[in-house]
């Protein structure tokens, strides 16, 4: 397997073979080969078998070439020499028409009269890619002039205060789904299944201690009923968690070991508890409370 062709077959294999799981796996935002990472040991597989089959196939092209007598191989690397030398002719040919240049033959048709100590210049056009290119320039240069000194179209500062507003409001979109950026303004109850089983752990882990595993309350207050100390919903329960209870005889701030996504899953696993009745439930401490944005809506 010595050609450049086969290893742009083998890229060429892996890049259609990678889309082509991706796409069949893929069923939302997430590619496939994030959700199950196993994929990429079936994605490797098959670059293997393919490389295999290049090799066998480089092996038994060799066997038959040794197995042919002289005068056949002789006419066989002709073939093959002459094949190369025309590998993409076409494209010399066009560019060397589009250069103008001449065949040595031919040079006399567009020599120039100068002479220096014996040198003589052709006239040969500029190259190509030269040439268009300050084509293109021209053209750019024309379309800026008319837009922004005739039509007087927007300048620089005002540019960069529309792209500074279009980033601005990319960031707040950005803020609405990363999770990890949420606060005690923005956190909303999670119920993904993730979610709440990562709370649930967190809260053995960390609050059961205090407030029992059934959320019944012991040290700590009873979180299964309506009644509140800081308030209750989301935003409360996210805010006291971060910021701990009430100076003295509350719990402590647990914004330093735990992430704002960790406090957003494990506030909305407590919120899991309301009305769940346990056995030997502490008994009510607080306010009822009741969420005023609901009240507000059914209104």
């Amino acid at each position: 397997m010595r050609s450049i062709t086969s290893y742009f077959r083998i890229l060429i294999f892996a890049g259609i073979s990678l889309y082509f799981l991706n796409w069949i796996g893929t069923s939302g935002d997430v590619s496939i080969f994030i959700n199950q990472p196993w994929l990429w040991s079936i994605w490797g597989g098959l670059i293997f078998f393919h490389i295999s089959c290049e090799i066998c196939l480089a092996a038994i092209s060799r066997v038959i070439y040794n197995s042919l007598n002289l005068e056949a191989k002789e006419k066989y690397d002709a073939r093959i020499a002459l094949k190369k030398a025309n590998q993409f002719m076409w494209i010399k040919i066009y560019y060397k028409a589009l250069l103008g240049s001449k065949n040595i033959e031919e040079e006399s048709e567009i020599i120039l009269d100068h002479n220096y100590d014996g040198i003589q210049e052709l006239d040969n056009d500029l190259p190509p890619w030269w040439k268009y290119g300050f084509y293109f320039t021209i053209i750019f240069a024309v379309i800026y002039l008319v837009r922004f000194e005739i039509y007087n179209d927007y300048n620089q500062d005002e540019e960069y205060e529309l792209a500074v507003a279009e980033a601005m409001i990319e960031i707040e979109e950005w803020k609405k789904t990363a999770k990890d950026l949420v606060d005690e303004n923005s956190v909303i109850l999670l119920t993904d299944a993730s979610d709440f089983n990562a709370g649930k752990d967190i809260y053995l882990n960390n609050c059961a201690v205090c407030h029992k595993s059934d959320g019944g309350g012991g040290i700590g207050p009873n979180l299964t009923d309506n009644y509140w100390i800081l308030g209750g919903g989301i935003k409360n329960i996210f805010k006291t968690i971060a910021d701990g209870g009430r100076n003295g005889k509350g719990m402590i701030a647990w914004k330093n070991d735990l992430k704002p996504l960790e406090i957003a899953q494990v506030a909305s696993y407590v919120m899991s508890f309301e009305n769940t009745n346990p056995l030997e439930s502490k008994k009510s401490e607080g306010e009822i409370w009741k969420d005023a944005e609901s009240l507000k809506e059914k209104k």
